[in-house]
């Protein structure tokens, strides 16, 4: 068996260093997000709280001989609204509180 000659690794070029990109952090602007966001997490709140009577319904049934019986029919539909609202308007909270602070963050300060 001859050994064949390795051939040498083929050099990338290298590609020109990008300057750094610089975030702006410290936006009042997020603070109006955050209020409409806020706004909007209450109106899905109180969306929620008027779905879920609407997915229940009692039924009440009276018998010849004065039984009553009670049932309760859930619907849902309805229900499944209303928890998916509340927890749009959780996630509204959360991305408010983040808007928030970004809102107030400062930026470093840089030594001369």
């Amino acid at each position: 068996m001859t050994a064949q000659p390795k051939a040498a690794p083929e050099q990338e070029p290298e590609l020109p260093a990008l300057p750094p990109v610089r975030a702006k952090l410290n936006q009042p602007k997020r603070a109006l997000v955050a209020a409409a966001e806020l706004l909007v997490a209450a109106a899905l709140v109180w969306l929620g709280f008027w779905l879920w009577p609407k997915g229940i319904a009692t039924i009440t049934t009276v018998f010849d001989d004065g039984r009553t019986l009670v049932s309760h029919r859930y619907y849902g539909h309805w229900m499944s609204l209303a928890i998916f609202s509340g927890t749009i308007a959780g996630l509204l909270v959360v991305d408010a509180l983040r808007q928030l602070v970004l809102a107030a963050r400062t930026r470093p300060k840089h030594r001369a």
